[in-house]
């Protein structure tokens, strides 16, 4: 596993995606988690909340505003969100069908369906937790289009699902994976490359490495998905530079989008070019890997969350991409109808 890090080239330039499977080679794995591996269980039935409950925290983009999320139990299959400041909308649901941008001056992933003032903003820290948490059906009322900012990634958001716990639903989880090993790959040498799972030992691989020109430097972690792994990378906070930072509190005060932003020395992971400017978090053996854990948990699973057929199981090697080449990899398995349902051993 993890040894062919491209396939079938679906979208990028071939010559950059040589000269990243070089740098990627050179990337040292600071921790294997694969010996740990938990296969899936299957078949099995879907699962929703056990009950409602509430998260709340101050805006992402209109930092001084409180913002509330309710999360519901509900029968309809997969995620989705219904803003109750606009009645007159039909709920958004999880999926590629209804990504309208990752964002031009704030990376991120923002979902809308018919109106566009039915929108979600900053989606994947929440949507990531459909792939995390393995809860296959969640209704998200929000009061507006501005998720809530936690000082711990979305560490806020898996004790409340987790407290609420879980019910069946009446009806069979579904499990896809794709046909065929597909790579995308970026003018920088990053590249994103999903692989088919196999059918005796369906799980989720990762191989996620990131390069940062900062303190953040080489990172790379490689794990089979589960709820543990999860919850111990979703606290990873959103990297970002000296300069960044200080671009935002200066020009960027001019530009609505930033102005107002949330973001704080306490949710923020701040480096410089050779130290980071607030404390590291997820610490292992010296090194903090904070960096790539976001990557991971909150930033790469959002996108195989847009995945709304059923849950993927099978290989991800991902290298210095971001949400704009994820939402890319998951938008051509569509096109070329790649995806297939996983069909367990022996049935």
């Amino acid at each position: 596993m993890f040894e062919t890090p491209a396939g079938r080239l679906l979208g990028g330039d071939a010559a950059a995606l040589e000269r990243g499977i070089h740098a990627w080679n050179r990337v040292p794995v600071d921790w294997d988690m694969m010996e740990e591996a938990q296969v899936y269980a299957q078949p099995r039935m879907q699962t929703t909340l056990g009950h409602p409950v509430e998260v709340s925290g101050r805006g992402t983009f209109f930092g001084k505003s409180l913002r509330t999320l309710k999360l519901c139990p509900t029968d309809m299959e997969g995620w989705w969100f219904e803003r109750t400041d606009l009645p007159d909308s039909l709920p958004v649901r999880c999926s590629i069908r209804n990504v309208w941008t990752t964002g031009a001056v704030v990376s991120n992933i923002v979902l809308r369906s018919g109106s566009p003032h039915n929108y979600i903003r900053m989606a994947e820290h929440m949507i990531s937790l459909r792939m995390g948490l393995g809860i296959d059906n969640l209704l998200i009322r929000l009061e507006s289009g501005d998720p809530p900012l936690f000082n711990h990634g979305s560490q806020n958001l898996v004790e409340a699902l987790r407290g609420a716990g879980t019910r069946p639903v009446n009806r069979p989880a579904r499990f896809v994976t794709v046909r065929e090993r597909v790579t995308v790959a970026n003018r920088g040498g990053g590249f994103l490359t999903l692989a088919p799972a196999d059918p005796a030992r369906p799980l989720l691989a990762i191989d996620a490495a990131v390069d940062f020109k900062t303190a953040i430097g080489r990172q790379r972690i490689r794990l089979a998905l589960d709820p543990e792994k999860f919850a111990y990378g979703a606290v990873a906070r959103t990297n970002s530079t000296v300069m960044k930072m200080l671009y935002c509190k200066t020009i960027g005060l001019l530009f609505a989008d930033i102005r107002n932003l949330g973001y704080s020395i306490e949710n923020l992971l701040i480096a410089g070019r050779f130290g980071y400017w607030n404390k590291p978090l997820l610490v292992h053996e010296g090194k903090s890997l904070e960096a790539v854990w976001h990557r991971t948990t909150l930033d790469l699973l959002a996108a195989i969350a847009l995945i709304d057929e059923g849950l993927f199981v099978g290989e991800i090697i991902s290298y210095k991409s971001g949400h704009s080449l994820d939402v890319e990899m998951i938008q051509r398995i569509y096109q070329e109808s790649l995806l297939t349902p996983l069909v367990p051993a022996g049935f």
